[in-house]
């Protein structure tokens, strides 16, 4: 377990900054801190989803990072996010996470050392908007490989595994979604702790990703549907030439299957003419087929 202890100047509070810790050394912290033993229990849980509650004068907030790091195929919220437990107590706050999350040092850094954060609260909101910021790249990314698609798709060079890849897009970005709209009740309680300014900061983050994940999910089954529709369209290519040459051929068999069962009584097997005359009426039923179906705009 690595804990770091800050304290401010100016306002004194502490961060406690834990790491991979044991179930006994979160229930000296909880005993330390007063905190409540089940939102204790929750931080042992590693797939726990975002959530909100209050007990007592102390908040309890389970957040999902996106990591960065994850495969390329990963499509589970498990696979593609981080969680953070965060107590916020009125002297301190407590941050909990199995790994290594570089975003609270950037934090702690840029905001808590110099003093810009007097209270718990503010290092809080600070850490929200940093779990906020941290889908940004992935849905820019999304965005981006759905582009790259489309146009391989119009361009019809793309590769038998094209709807595979688009799958694990949009599952991706469904997952993404899911977690973000279970954030949103942590937003929605910020009311009584956080100012409206910085609350509506966090807001605006979180509708600009939310609007940016589902427009992928949107475009992805657009995209799914105009891939099946030219798929369709290029099989009905293919069987509308193969009908074409079974119609100029199905004649032709015709009249050669009647002349090669070799009846002894068919007069026209031993007429002068009469492989000429054959050769004339196929040729003639072969253009007529032709200046029909030219007609009908089907060539």
């Amino acid at each position: 377990m690595i804990t770091r202890h800050i304290t401010t100047n100016k306002k004194k509070f502490e961060w406690i900054d834990v790491i991979n810790p044991s179930a006994e050394e979160l229930k000296e912290i909880a005993e330390q801190y007063s905190l409540h033993n089940t939102s204790v229990q929750d931080c042992l849980q590693p797939e726990h989803l975002p959530k909100f509650e209050r007990i007592d004068d102390v908040v309890f907030i389970i957040t999902r990072v996106f990591d960065e790091t994850s495969s390329k195929n990963a499509d589970t919220i498990q696979d593609l996010s981080n969680k953070t437990a965060i107590f916020v107590g009125p002297k301190f706050i407590i941050t909990i996470h199995r790994l290594e999350q570089h975003f609270l040092g950037s934090i702690r850094t840029k905001f808590v050392e110099p003093h810009l954060c007097s209270s718990p609260n503010d290092v809080l909101v600070k850490i929200l908007y940093a779990v906020l910021q941290s889908y940004e790249p992935a849905a820019l990314s999304l965005e981006n490989e759905l582009d790259a698609y489309e146009t391989q798709i119009f361009l019809r060079k793309h590769t038998n595994d094209i709807l595979k890849k688009l799958y694990h897009l949009k599952r991706k970005a469904s997952v993404c979604l899911r977690i973000l709209k279970l954030s949103k009740n942590i937003l929605d309680n910020l009311n009584t702790m956080v100012s409206a300014p910085v609350l509506q900061d966090l807001r605006e983050l979180y509708v600009s990703l939310e609007t940016s994940f589902e427009q992928t999910i949107e475009n992805t089954n657009n995209l799914l549907n105009l891939y099946i529709s030219l798929s369709s369209q290029r099989t009905n290519e293919v069987m509308r030439v193969l009908t074409v040459f079974a119609v100029f051929f199905m004649p032709l068999t015709f009249i050669v299957g009647i002349y090669g069962m070799n009846f002894d009584i068919m007069p026209e097997l031993r007429h002068p003419l009469g492989y000429p005359a054959v050769m004339l009426v196929m040729g003639t039923i072969t253009l007529g087929i032709y200046l029909w179906f030219k007609r009908k705009g089907w060539l």
